[in-house]
């Protein structure tokens, strides 16, 4: 089968289309033609050597979500036959034409979107559940600060935030700010032009947020604690630095939770997957839930799908046709 490959880790132009072995069928494995597959800031890493050479579980190539065809179904698979249309994430392997994945990972695509949108469902709106919901537990009468909103996690985030019915402030470049309103954000503030802070302090009249949703990390620590209300939680989708402004931390009675989905089991992704799939899969492709897509690249242009990335204009996912 063709795949993308690399033999350093470097800049985007490493990445070649050539030849692999196609993925070995487990019991619980679904093999599936990949119609499109999700270009994802872990890509990037695994590129540039910050995962080495490792197996995540289902492929060393590159690639963490699909969309694509039932090829073989595994002996202890459930729920599936040849021919489904799945979407879902997997371990590695994705920018390839026949991918393999853990049939508890994998989710039907709904009759209403193609394959270069299912493509752009799993990684993030996983994440994004998983955050504001489960972890976040975002009520219909909170309000919430959603960092970095127009990226594929946070343009995920918005959309489930503005389907709960909650109140949103969204900060991101001022070009993409429009962008970012139509998926049901309230407050838009420009992150190069404006103090976040201060604008959910005045738009509150001092009570705070909820929540905050946080991509960034340690420039933002501070300023995310003192946006919190009473009560209030901080959810770092990554990794968390900077300085604590602990006394506010304390009084507050605030909560800061870091959650990433790479590095976990294999039972607790599955059980992601499961609580993004019963709470909102049924309501994609409507008016209220609609996979934000920036661009598609062919396979063979993954290099200049990881540019697109790379560059910071994107708005939702790149997404790679197989």
């Amino acid at each position: 089968m063709k795949a993308i490959n690399f033999a350093s880790f470097g800049e985007a132009d490493v990445l070649t289309l050539g030849d692999a072995p196609e993925p070995t069928l487990r019991a619980h494995d679904l093999l599936v033609r990949v119609r499109a597959a999700g270009v994802n800031r872990a890509d990037l890493t695994h590129r540039r050597g910050g995962y080495g050479r490792s197996n995540f579980g289902d492929s060393e190539l590159m690639g963490l979500e699909i969309a694509g065809d039932v090829l073989v179904v595994g002996a202890e698979v459930e729920g599936y036959a040849l021919g489904d249309r799945v979407m879902g994430i997997v371990g590695g392997g994705a920018y390839a034409e026949i991918a393999r994945i853990d049939y508890r990972m994998a989710m039907r695509i709904p009759d209403n979107l193609d394959y270069i949108q299912a493509a752009a469902v799993p990684e993030v709106f996983v994440t994004a559940h998983e955050a504001l919901g489960h972890l976040g537990r975002l009520q219909p009468d909170e309000a919430v600060l959603v960092h970095a909103a127009a990226g594929g996690v946070g343009s995920a985030v918005v959309q489930l935030a503005h389907a709960t019915g909650s109140k949103i402030f969204a900060t991101a470049d001022g070009a993409k700010l429009d962008r970012v309103s139509r998926m049901g954000a309230d407050v838009l503030i420009d992150y190069k032009a404006q103090d976040f802070a201060v604008v959910v302090a005045d738009a509150t009249e001092g009570r705070g947020v909820n929540l905050v949703i946080d991509f960034v990390g340690a420039p933002y620590l501070e300023r995310n604690v003192l946006s919190l209300a009473d009560g209030g939680r901080l959810v770092q989708v990554g990794i968390i630095g900077g300085i604590m402004p602990l006394k506010r931390l304390l009084f507050g009675h605030l909560q800061i939770i870091g959650t990433v989905m790479k590095s976990r089991p294999q039972h607790v992704k599955q059980a992601m997957v499961n609580r993004f799939k019963d709470r909102w899969l049924d309501r994609f492709g409507s008016a209220e839930l609609v996979p934000v897509v920036d661009s598609v690249f062919p396979l063979e242009d993954a290099a200049e799908a990881h540019r697109r990335m790379e560059s910071n204009l994107s708005v939702g996912k790149v997404i790679l046709s197989v």
